[in-house]
């Protein structure tokens, strides 16, 4: 007979495919079966932040879970207005400042300048030209750069935090 574990459940909403390819490679690294917790990434497909928590808010409307958390970008819709919806709807916010990509590149010691579309060039080569495959990121982000980072990305901290790490 098998014996019945509770599991704290997490849900982790990114804000596009990139954002979700990172968020399942930290679940491949952090998040083993039967650990006791069970995490559901979803993807709320951009449109900005604001769009980002009112669909989180509307994906744990549908489910109970036990923390909710979306990783934004806060370089489109981040205000006081969306900061305060997301309190209001009990949502973590876990903020890429300006974009995931250059949360990413700071990540490796990589200087973050420019605007979106430089951010994105600069970061490709790091995920094999391609940051919508978890398995791009193992290269470059695993563990120890991880561990490194948190000290210097309060996101990266915050995410391995909610993992259990």
């Amino acid at each position: 007979m098998a014996i019945w574990k509770a599991q704290r459940t997490l849900l982790i909403v990114g804000e596009g495919y990139d954002e979700v390819a990172f968020l399942n490679h930290l679940k491949q690294l952090y998040v083993p079966r039967g650990c006791g917790l069970s995490v559901t990434i979803k993807n709320a497909r951009g449109k900005g932040a604001l769009h980002v928590i009112n669909w989180t808010a509307g994906q744990s409307a549908n489910a109970e879970y036990d923390v909710v958390a979306a990783l934004l970008d806060t370089d489109t819709d981040w205000n006081a207005k969306t900061e305060k919806l997301a309190r209001t709807k009990r949502i973590q916010v876990l903020k890429s400042e300006p974009c995931f990509e250059a949360m990413m590149l700071r990540l490796i010691g990589k200087s973050a300048t420019g605007d979106a579309y430089t951010l994105k060039k600069q970061f490709a080569p790091y995920v094999n030209n391609d940051a919508t495959l978890r398995d791009h990121y193992a290269a470059n982000f695993g563990m120890g750069c991880l561990q490194a980072g948190r000290g210097k990305e309060p996101t990266i901290d915050a995410l391995l935090a909610l993992l259990g790490h």
